[in-house]
């Protein structure tokens, strides 16, 4: 062969070569385009070659811990079947905390693979739950006061007596304002609980303790019981103002409904690094040991008599704690009967 013709097929064949390069770095590039733009979704996302083996999965589906270890068995259940041709579905109930709830999908890709998906269901699961929970709650806990508006008016409507007219009317308008009050705390506790973490802002303590305050003084006053707010030096705190502006009213609330006549309510804050402490203490009927555990479940209530005399719902507590834990905190009680009770809120004071 001619230095001509040997030099004609090293070109060529090095032209050969460049061009090869040039096409596995393209389509090495297009692979990882793919595998950032597969990455920037969602959804979780598993790719599995005609032996069931993974060729490809993406960031959301890497869950990490005992819940990948779940997720794991249930793709491989499920890709299983896709394999057979058979498109096929299961829930994984991950109970955390927090509880999460995936739902995993097979389905069979025309080249003999399967591609897996991972949705994670947990939100929706969560409203329909909060949705679910208003409707049993309210057709509940209205049908006492609705029950006993109807008797009041039926008897109402029968007397002629003008003093039993008068206690009858009075009766007609507590069981309106309890009514009225059961639907408003559940508003806000539905509400609460559908917008979760609400936005964020720089919220100063001092302002929250005295705006929370300043809604009770005049049922404070009415109950001779003192509200006294304690300095909070200008603390600041990560949170959503209206939330916990809501829960430090409701521990007033409740300090006020259950303190006797001349006593005194102190709301107050400082800092326990990394955490705000809020504190609500009372000087009032303090909470039996065997309620302590309970108090923050909706509509319990541990003096049930009392509680329709102050006309207490149930909610306020449970707010309390569905505020607290939006902000990454938590809400617990100290008590003794006789001497009164001190309600501790704990939120970090930056954002987890």
């Amino acid at each position: 062969m001619s230095l001509f013709h040997r030099a004609t097929d090293d070109g060529r064949l090095r032209h050969e070569l460049d061009t090869k390069e040039h096409e596995l770095t393209a389509a090495r590039a297009e692979v990882e385009r793919l595998r950032t733009a597969l990455d920037s979704v969602q959804l979780g996302m598993v790719i599995t070659d005609a032996a069931g083996r993974p060729v490809l999965r993406n960031r959301a589906a890497t869950l990490g811990g005992h819940a990948e270890l779940l997720v794991n068995e249930a793709i491989q259940r499920l890709t299983a079947a896709a394999l057979r041709g058979e498109a096929a579905e299961d829930r994984v109930n991950l109970y955390g905390p927090p509880m999460r709830v995936l739902l995993v999908r097979a389905v069979p890709l025309p080249d003999g693979g399967t591609l897996v998906t991972i949705d994670d269901l947990s939100e929706r699961v969560r409203l329909d739950a909060v949705r679910t929970d208003f409707v049993s709650n309210i057709s509940h806990e209205l049908k006492t006061p609705v029950g006993a508006l109807a008797l009041l008016a039926e008897t109402l409507q029968d007397s002629d007596d003008l003093d039993l007219t008068r206690r009858l009317a009075g009766k007609l308008v507590d069981e309106a304002h309890r009514a009225a009050g059961t639907i408003d705390d559940l508003l806000e506790l539905s509400r609460i609980e559908l917008g979760g973490q609400g936005e964020r802002e720089r919220v100063s303590v001092p302002a929250v303790l005295n705006d929370a305050a300043a809604r009770h003084r005049l049922t404070a006053e009415n109950f001779g019981v003192v509200l006294e707010v304690g300095e909070a030096n200008g603390r600041t705190v990560l949170g959503n103002r209206l939330q916990l502006v809501s829960a430090v009213s409701n521990l007033i609330d409740n300090a006020v409904k259950y303190s006797n006549r001349g006593g005194v309510v102190r709301i107050d804050a400082e800092v326990d690094d990394p955490d705000l402490l809020i504190r609500v203490a009372d000087q009032g009927v303090g909470i039996p040991a065997r309620d302590i555990d309970r108090i923050f479940e909706r509509f319990y209530r541990v003096d049930r008599a009392r509680s329709r005399d102050t006309g207490g719902t149930g909610l306020g507590l449970a707010i309390v704690r569905h505020i607290a834990t939006n902000h990454g905190g938590d809400v617990s009680v100290r008590s003794r009967e006789g001497e009164g009770s001190t309600f501790t809120l704990r939120i970090p004071i930056e954002e987890q």
